[in-house]
């Protein structure tokens, strides 16, 4: 199978910045999509942005001009670079990944989540 594990959570004030990591490990042949999305508290999970496997990339508006995705395809890891947080991306961020494996099966497979929290 295919295991996601995040890193790079934590207490920050508003206007400082956090990365994180997130890294697919397991029998990868290619992944397609590798993504991150939020869950804050009584709301449901959102997309916060999104990169193909060509480079593509889109973002949620309120991230927009602030947060970044990039990904290491070499070792299927996908980063969130989030600069000038604000009290209201507080949440549990979670990685997302689409994997073909090696025995030609298809998988969605989300990681455990991550909490950022922002304080004013």
């Amino acid at each position: 199978q295919v295991q996601l594990v995040e890193s790079g959570g934590g207490l920050v004030q508003a206007g400082e910045s956090l990365r994180l990591s997130c890294a697919a490990s397991g029998n990868i042949f290619s992944i397609n999509n590798m993504a991150w999305y939020q869950q804050a508290p009584g709301k449901q999970r959102e997309l916060v942005a999104i990169q193909a496997t060509g480079g593509s990339t889109k973002y949620a508006e309120s991230v927009k001009g602030r947060f970044t995705i990039s990904r290491d395809t070499a070792k299927n890891t996908v980063y969130l670079q989030m600069n000038s947080l604000k009290p209201e991306d507080t949440a549990v961020y979670y990685c997302y990944a689409d994997p073909w494996l090696a025995d030609g099966r298809y998988l969605k497979v989300w990681g455990q989540g991550t909490l950022v929290t922002v304080s004013s």
